[in-house]
């Protein structure tokens, strides 16, 4: 580890101006050979810089790189969605163990305070600890092509008017995604060209997607579909810990939503993607289609009022922290690493979000002067947090502590004392007052009101 006075070096994959500029501004070197203390990496490059058989060497202490090893068991759309389904039933089993021993507690502290009452002793406590309860279904049902098709048919014909959603597992910004109200449509997945090697060869199988059901009732605003882009940061996966990023923004359709089966192609009615969008030609590229979650929330606020935005709030952050924690158990956990998410989010017309991917590189293309100065102070806060914590800067953290404009949402390790950034934080009041908490219980949710 280079010593503080030393000029940090940096390597990117990534020549994005949100990145060069805030490594510029902080007066890092950038490197000229394999050298780094933090690397900036794309997603393929990280699987050869962890793989045992071309890594040369091992990564030195204060060495930093933004992926974790096997990311993808997150990010891949067909591999979140079976991990997510696995945990949620790891923990209905538990929530029923739990629910059992609950009743054999309640007879046994029955038997307990009868047998007390009966020699004047006072009733005994055999309560037991309740296990964080996990929210509803978050994702929508979701099935693999090919391996699970068989299974989609029958759930297809269960409930034929309803409309699914197909993405191919293994790209981005919206390419290959299409639109199924019935099975005959398929046919544009399976008569498409085979994928091909490095070689241009043709694979002997088919490309791989996911299908699943559509949310066909999504919020409107001005009468058009949105999701929204939320930041997460993770600096380690065990012991947990999150930040969640306040300068999310909503993504929003050019054309007015339709469930008409006439407009069930049209993707500028159904794609929320900005690539996708910008192709219309209304698209707008003073405002590019983006609105800040903030003035989400205080629309959501005056037509539904306070209580309804706050709980919409604490759903995201419950199915953030979920949605980590299903992967949590896998995820290699090397102490050089972390990870800034990218939560794509529909909320329906009944206030509840669902969780459509998880993006393991966020695009760092601007769109929009706003866009270009939040991504900024995105990396920058980034930045900061990473170094800080691999360095051992940040000692446990508070629900009221911020970090530029991150919160730690969830944090497993006990809060031994309470870190700060260099430089005073405008917001000192609020670290102040959270120091002289004292010790505060280990993986409670934050309830920050964040976005108002």
């Amino acid at each position: 580890m280079r010593r503080e006075n030393e000029r940090i070096v940096y390597r990117t994959d990534f020549d994005k101006y949100v990145l060069i500029s805030n490594f510029e501004r902080l007066g890092w070197t950038r490197s000229t050979d394999e050298d780094f203390d933090i690397y900036w990496a794309s997603v393929h490059n990280v699987r050869g810089l962890f793989n045992p058989e071309v890594l040369s060497k091992r990564l030195r202490d204060g060495q930093v790189v933004n992926h974790f090893p096997n990311h993808y068991e997150l990010t891949r759309k067909d591999l979140m969605a079976r991990n997510i389904k696995r945990y949620r039933r790891e923990r209905e089993r538990q929530a029923l163990q739990e629910q059992a021993e609950e009743r054999f507690l309640e007879s046994l502290s029955s038997f307990a305070s009868f047998a007390a009452r009966k020699k004047g002793q006072s009733e005994p406590n055999l309560s037991m600890p309740q296990v964080d309860r996990v929210p509803p279904e978050w994702v929508p049902a979701t099935y693999s092509l090919p391996n699970d098709y068989a299974i989609f048919v029958e759930e297809f014909r269960k409930s034929p008017n309803s409309t699914w959603i197909a993405k191919p597992t293994g790209k981005a910004q919206g390419r290959g995604i299409f639109l199924v109200s019935k099975l005959n449509q398929l046919k544009r997945w399976s008569n498409a060209p085979k994928e091909k090697n490095q070689q241009g060869q043709p694979l002997p199988f088919r490309e791989p997607y996911i299908i699943s059901r559509y949310i066909s009732n999504p919020l409107l605003v001005g009468g058009k579909k949105f999701d929204m882009r939320l930041y997460v940061l993770v600096t380690s996966y065990r012991p947990l810990k999150v930040f969640l990023y306040r300068g999310g923004f909503c993504r929003f359709c050019v054309e007015q939503y339709s469930t008409d089966v006439a407009e069930i192609d049209n993707i500028f009615v159904h794609l929320t993607n900005v690539a996708i969008q910008k192709q219309a030609e209304d698209y707008n590229e003073q405002h590019g289609g983006k609105w800040a979650i903030s003035d989400l929330m205080l629309f959501i606020e005056s037509t539904r009022g306070r209580a309804a935005s706050e709980k919409l709030a604490s759903d995201m952050e419950q199915i953030i922290v979920h949605t980590l924690k299903a992967v949590q158990g896998i995820i290699v956990n090397d102490k050089h690493c972390f990870e800034m998410y990218g939560f794509d989010v529909l909320i329906d017309k009944d206030l509840r979000p669902w969780l459509l991917e998880v993006n393991a590189s966020p695009s760092m293309t601007t769109t929009t002067e706003d866009d270009r100065l939040l991504k900024l102070r995105l990396i920058n806060d980034v930045l900061n947090i990473a170094i800080q914590e691999k360095r051992g800067q940040l000692e446990g953290c508070d629900d009221d502590l911020i970090l530029g404009d991150f919160a730690c949402i969830f944090d497993e390790k006990p809060k031994v004392n309470l870190g700060t950034r260099s430089g005073e934080d405008p917001r000192s009041e609020r670290n102040e007052r959270s120091s002289s908490r004292g010790p505060r219980r280990s993986n409670s949710f934050s309830r920050t009101g964040y976005w108002r």
